[in-house]
């Protein structure tokens, strides 16, 4: 066992602030909400209903995560959204259809009125199929980034927070490769003033929380705060920040079969992804230019975990298809059809075919919970900088330069509680066992 690490109290409450109050934001409000009132359970959550084991397993000491780290409670979230448009969070709710009206939307009807969003800080070019006008205008970078700071501080004032966290729920912007203006404080800050458009609004919310050390997460595969000169800014004022991407559906299969596939030495000759989706979400990848970048978010998985230039035998000619299309009749229950042709001894040819029928909001709010939850718990034990032991939640992990990210679902798990059990000042658990067979 080593020293816990030094972790403030977990006094006060914790402000919440959703960058989007759609489908996703709304889901985890009204689920949050629903679980204080205990009209809910919030499955999915790993800070609620995950366990962890400490010592060894002849020590038989299991313990629920929320009792093991010391972790916000549900009843000290205090919420705040911006949104481009200004329905509160239960017209949202009820617009998004992802709960049941009657069974749990008009259970907490009166507090999700009181939810009123903030008008957003948005671009049009960065989302074309939004046509929300619950804007800032068509004002300045530099005025929409103070603009920002101004409705974070009001809502620590108003809501009498003790900490913030913010977090990305809203749509996918276009594709933005990082470049010059993206590599320091000092050129971020000249590309601002000169209204630069490699500089989007996820990037003005992700620099405004650093300036107000509010750790962000990034829901979305924008490019947001993945950058040198916000890496950089989060590492050296110690804020944590995560992302990228919600792994919720497809990718989430991807990242248990593929590992799978690998670990036996099959191989793969092509594997073909498409998506139908009706929400808000889907609307916007409608747009070739906003696909782009959920594209390159989901097709990075395979590339990493298979690694092709290392196995060229077995995964040096895989064709891999990504596809995403709008399907307004089937709303949020996203679904995803994979087939994967693959080859096994002698290069005989097998197929797996995955159709899963989930729901987006559903599989995310947990998600956003507990991203939440563990950026603040990050923030209180002094960790700033990339939370690479928050992977196990994103499609696209952010990692240190330099540093390939790791997809397999089951490693990322294993570093997240193995993060926390060091934390805590607990032993790793390695699962090599060889202490239960050396003693016999």
């Amino acid at each position: 066992m080593s020293e816990p690490r030094s972790i403030a109290p977990v006094d006060g409450k914790l402000g919440v602030l959703t960058v989007g109050l759609g489908a996703v934001a709304t889901t985890l409000i009204a689920g949050v909400e629903l679980a204080k009132r205990g009209l809910g359970k919030p499955f999915g959550s790993m800070t609620q209903l995950g366990t962890i084991r400490i010592g060894k397993r002849t020590d038989n000491d299991t313990r629920l995560i929320k009792d093991f780290v010391p972790l916000a409670r549900l009843e000290d979230i205090v919420w705040g959204a911006w949104d481009v448009f200004p329905d509160d969070a239960y017209v949202s709710a009820t617009r998004a259809g992802v709960l049941e009206q009657g069974r749990h939307i008009e259970a907490i009807s009166d507090t999700l009125r009181e939810i009123r969003p903030m008008r957003a800080a948005f671009e049009r070019k960065y989302a074309r199929n939004l046509t929300g006008e619950h804007t800032m205008g068509d004002v300045p970078k530099r005025a929409m980034l103070e603009a920002i700071r101004a409705d974070i501080n009001r809502f620590r004032d108003e809501k009498k927070v003790d900490r913030v966290v913010m977090i990305w729920c809203a749509s996918t912007e276009i594709y933005i490769e990082p470049g010059p203006a993206h590599q320091s404080i000092e050129s971020l800050e000249a590309a601002i003033d000169a209204n630069d458009e490699t500089i989007s609004p996820s990037i003005l919310y992700a620099y405004a929380a650093l300036l107000e050390r509010v750790p962000f997460a990034n829901g979305s595969p924008n490019l947001a705060v993945d950058t040198p000169a916000l890496r950089g800014y989060a590492t050296a004022h110690n804020i944590p920040i995560s992302g990228k991407d919600f792994k919720t559906g497809q990718t989430l299969m991807k990242t248990v079969l593929a590992p799978m596939v690998k670990a036996r030495q099959l191989g793969v000759s092509g594997w073909y992804s498409t998506n139908i989706l009706g929400n808000r979400d889907g609307e916007v990848l409608d747009a070739p230019e906003n696909f782009k970048t959920k594209e390159e978010s989901k097709l990075g998985v395979l590339e990493e975990i298979l690694e092709p230039t290392k196995n060229p035998d077995l995964y040096g000619d895989i064709f891999h298809k990504v596809q995403i299309n709008y399907y307004p009749p089937r709303g949020d229950n996203k679904e995803g059809w994979d087939n994967i042709d693959i080859f096994g001894w002698m290069g005989y040819d097998m197929q797996i075919k995955v159709n899963f029928l989930c729901r987006d909001s559903i599989l995310a709010a947990p998600l956003a919970l507990d991203l939440v939850l563990y950026s603040d718990l990050a923030q209180r034990a002094g960790l700033g900088g990339i939370q690479e032991w928050l992977s196990f939640y994103y499609k696209s992990p952010q990692v240190a330069p330099g540093l390939y990210p790791e997809h397999d679902l089951f490693i990322q798990l294993t570093k997240l509680k193995n993060t926390l059990r060091w934390m805590m000042g607990e032993d790793q658990i390695t699962h090599l066992g060889r202490e239960y067979y050396d003693e016999i």
